[in-house]
């Protein structure tokens, strides 16, 4: 794995210069939290000028002080006032956590990783409640159509929320899980407002890349009456453009070029090529990946305080997230099996020349750098997608307060997430031209030696139809007591029931046409119904108009029958006694709880295995049932120094339940003469286990100023890893007999492949944080302030690759996070700029390259009610960079091994700058 050097240096450096701004005046400062802030040094000592606390500073100040009061490792983001949360986007606020990290899909935040840990590993919570509902991305290489336990923030709009928390230590009252830690979401409640309370937000914007209006509009309506009943409705829509474009590889690996059609290279080189020596992409892109996307979201809170000791809240959120997406690629297409070049094609009755490699550059681990081909094969894509989301959730939540000592709450609630492809398809035409391929520079380039925009020179390849349909729901109850013996011991314990339901299924018509096409006893001329494709940045070429060219062929789009069929139950029951208690220690106050949490799940997967005879596919259902248990203990102690500095340290066993995919009752068995081939999902799966510590020191002082630094270490079992075993006896599968005539529970399975419970790995993080006003500055600049955390994270696992395993870092893991806001704030006017820089991390089979997104944001207060904002993101059009690991057939072992060091390019795209001017108008 490469690291960026210079962003590395310069994050980690910004982060330390900004410790040390704060820290070195405040050595001399009044610590005290509640004290008065000074004025510059040379005024009078006499005068004390106390600074009104208010818009990003109050939120700052509010959520410093949820942290200091917590028992447990946390973190907490608070909106100032409705949609007003200090970024557009959920994911894009909670990456300015220290060891909070996030990718993005067309520059818009799309998952969380915490502390070194995938999304998979982070369980999110809505008012309370688990919440699962995915969003796929357009591209295969970040988790198209995937099916897992992480959460997409795109589908719910910020303007929505009133708080977010991030819990990093576990403590028994908490839901088992999310082994990264827990983010909670919180809608806002009637009761919180006095009165009647409305607020609307209008904004527009653009993106440099799509140039389209980009309307966003949130309203709130809030009625208090006398704190015994309460309203709240808030609404918020928008809808945009977004464009990701840039150059597309795959397909890498050792290829042959034919003898015959070598020429103008070296003896030395014409011998790698011909040999299979080289390593090559089997096809390159240029790739367009646009969306019309469109966002609503509405939140209902009812609140009733028929006694001042009783509480009753009903949430309702409904969430909708449609996408229309386009896909747009012009490719070089080497068939299967073929050489890296193509081969000669038969193209409507008629063969074409083989492709001629006449010049090539290549590294020291053989990989092509450089190559001219004459006569390759081409084909351009058009890709067409409709994507919905919709979510829905309802919740009821009581709280009473029998006596002083006695309280109780809970609630009880139900969720659906269903997530629909119905459209998801791709026309192919085919061309054949010269090429230049020229990987040397920090992305490729193509030259192309032939008229892409000419329509005579494409003819039609395949059509491709296909749709993907995924539901999940969520049952959830949850009762709690606490019991306050006196006023540092009490006593709280809970049941939980959750059940959990995800199901879906696919739906597929491939090659219509092809053959017809291909034979030539069907015209394959586009030129009835092309288009020119000219949004890339480097090259125009031509594509299909979807209606035109079904009517031409009188084709009706239609599809098999539903396959892949699945669906996976969870029920799990759960209680939990905790003790939290204060004592003194040493004259120092101590608090903390400690509790432990006891779990039984079970697991019921359902799905189809699919039998090949003769080459024809046969569904077989089948369904498998699981259950485990376990007991989770936990510790959190605080230990408050003086008045403004504490000491945290936590520890705790806590689960992770893998991946939905890999729980999949779903698989293969091929024979082939007499050998026998099996391929399943693994309902028998246990959950990762991990034992965690945490241990940080906290320094606050001043109306906002914090000082954190903690250590962190996590031990985790049982992560799963893909296995293929040789020659066990079908019986082992796990699957019924009967699937295939012959097939008994001793027949011998020549390869049996599944994900198991495999690997250990471990990892030790550093997180730093620090946020302050300039309140040592002289005159205005004491209104500046900054925010700023540094993450530093090692961690070592065993990857199983092509049956070898490989020590490295745990996928999906940046070892160093950095971020900082610098901002300057009066009562009338203010603004602040970010950065997050996020170090390169690995995935299977490839990896991310560092990346620093610049964000700025900047108000001006036109009257006590109307305020006037504009936002920037992804200022600086930050590429995303992935590449892709190299193998090399290993003739000893017989198998493929990865060549370390050894990258090439999969994706580079960029997704433009937006901005946004809007008002906020309260009332």
């Amino acid at each position: 794995m490469s690291t960026n050097k210079k962003a590395l240096s310069l994050g980690a450096a910004s982060a330390v210069l900004a410790f040390a701004m704060i820290a070195a005046p405040a050595y001399a400062a009044d610590l005290s939290a509640d004290a008065p802030i000074a004025t510059a040094p040379d005024a009078d000592a006499s005068e004390v000028e106390a600074i009104v606390v208010q818009g990003f500073r109050k939120s700052l100040g509010v959520a410093r002080q949820a942290k200091r009061d917590s028992s447990i490792v946390a973190d907490v983001i608070v909106a100032e006032d409705m949609a007003k949360f200090p970024d557009l986007n959920l994911a894009e606020s909670l990456q300015r956590l220290p060891g909070v990290a996030i990718n993005r899909e067309a520059g818009e935040g799309r998952r969380v990783s915490l502390r070194g840990l995938g999304p998979d590993f982070t369980r999110v919570q809505l008012n309370g409640m688990e919440v699962l509902g995915n969003v796929d991305s357009p591209m295969d290489s970040r988790g198209q159509t995937s099916r897992d336990r992480a959460f997409d923030f795109n589908i719910f709009a910020s303007e929505l929320f009133s708080k977010i928390d991030v819990r990093k230590s576990f403590s028994a009252e908490q839901d088992e899980g999310g082994m990264a830690g827990t983010v909670g979401l919180y809608t806002a409640k009637p009761l919180e407002y006095g009165g009647r309370k409305a607020a609307l937000s209008l904004q527009g914007g653009t993106n440099s890349a799509t140039k389209d209006f980009q309307p966003r509009v949130a309203g709130m309506l809030s009625q208090n009456w006398d704190d015994k009943f309460g309203v709240l409705v808030s609404v918020a829509y928008s809808k945009r453009k977004v464009e990701e474009q840039g150059y597309n590889t795959y397909g890498a690996g050792q290829q042959k070029a034919n003898a015959a059609n070598v020429v103008n290279l070296s003896a030395a080189d014409a011998l790698k090529a011909t040999n299979g020596e080289l390593i090559f992409q089997r096809g390159n892109r240029l790739s367009v990946w646009g969306a019309d996307n469109e966002r609503l979201g509405v939140t209902t809170a009812l609140q009733w305080r028929p006694i001042e000791t009783v509480t009753l809240t009903l949430d309702a959120l409904y969430g909708k997230f449609s996408n229309d997406r386009s896909e747009n690629h012009l490719a070089t297409r080497a068939s299967v099996g073929s050489t890296i070049l193509g081969a000669a094609t038969t193209h409507s009755g008629t063969s074409t020349a083989a492709p001629v490699l006449r010049s090539i550059q290549y590294d020291q681990y053989s990989t092509i750098l450089y190559a001219d081909v004459a006569n390759t094969v081409f084909a351009t894509e058009t890709r067409r997608q409709e994507t919905e989301n919709t979510f829905k959730q309802l919740v009821l939540t009581g709280e009473w307060a029998v006596t002083d000592k006695l309280k109780f709450d809970g609630h009880i609630g139900q969720e659906t997430s269903d997530y629909d492809i119905p459209i998801s398809d791709k026309f192919y035409t085919e061309a054949f031209g010269d090429l230049i391929t020229d990987y040397r520079g920090k992305t490729a380039k193509n030259t192309y030696g032939w008229n892409t925009t000419d329509p005579n020179n494409y003819r039609a390849h395949e059509i491709d139809f296909s749709a993907t349909y995924q539901t999940t729901e969520l049952k959830n109850a949850e009762f709690n007591g606490a019991y306050k013996f006196t006023d540092d011991v009490v006593l709280k314990g809970g049941l939980s029931f959750r059940g959990f339901k995800n199901s879906g299924y696919t739906q597929t018509n491939d090659d219509v046409n092809k053959t017809a096409w291909e034979k030539g006893t069907l015209d394959d001329r586009v030129t009835n119904y092309y288009k020119i494709f000219s949004q890339h940045k480097d090259q125009s070429w031509l594509i299909v108009d979807w209606d035109k060219a079904l009517a031409q062929y009188n084709v009706t789009r239609t599809l098999s029958a539903p396959k892949s069929i699945y669906e996976v139950e969870e029920e799990t029951k759960a209680g939990y006694v905790q003790l939290d208690w204060k004592t003194e220690l040493a004259g120092m106050s101590l608090r903390g709880n400690v509790g432990a949490r006891a779990y039984d799940t079970e697991l019921t997967s359902s799905g189809v295995t699919t039998r090949l005879t003769g080459g024809v596919s046969y569904n077989v259902p089948a369904t498998v049932r699981k259950s485990y248990s376990g007991v989770l203990p936990s510790f959190n102690a605080v230990l408050e120094v003086s008045d403004q500095f504490q000491i945290r340290a936590a520890a705790a066993q806590n689960i992770n339940r893998p991946a939905l995919a890999a729980y999949a009752m779903n698989g293969t068995i091929s024979v082939d003469g007499s050998t026998v081939t099996v391929s399943t999902g693994n309902p028998d799966l246990d959950p990762y286990t991990s034992d965690e510590f945490d241990l940080s020191a906290e320094w606050y002082f001043g109306s906002v100023g914090m000082l954190t630094a903690g250590v962190f270490h996590k031990k985790i079992d049982g992560l799963v890893s893909s296995q293929t075993v040789n020659n066990v006896p079908y019986s082992s599968t796990g699957l019924a007999e009967g699937l295939y005539p012959g097939v008994t529970g001793t027949t011998s399975v020549a390869a049996y492949t599944r994900q198991v419970n495999l690997n250990e790995a471990t990892l030790t993080g550093l997180e730093l944080s620090a946020q302050s006003d300039f309140f040592f500055l002289p005159g205005p600049f004491k209104n500046m302030g900054v925010v700023a955390n540094l993450t530093l994270i090692d961690s070592e696992t065993v990857n199983r690759i092509n049956g070898l395993d490989i020590k490295g870092e745990i996928y999906g893991m940046s070892d160093l996070n950095s971020n900082i806001t610098v901002y300057y704030e009066t009562a009338k006017w203010g603004g602040r700029v970010s950065s997050n820089y996020r170090s390169d991390y690995t995935i299977d089979n490839g990896g991310f390259e560092a990346t620093t997104y610049v964000d700025a944001a900047a108000f001006y207060q036109l009257s006590p009610r109307v305020r006037l904002t504009l936002d920037g993101v992804n200022l600086t059009d930050e590429r995303e960079a992935q590449y892709n690991s190299f193998w090399v057939y290993d003739t000893v072992k017989k198998i493929n091994v990865t060549q370390p060091g050894a990258q090439r390019l999969w994706n580079h795209t960029k997704s433009g700058r937006t901005v946004f001017f809007g008002a906020n108008i309260q009332f």
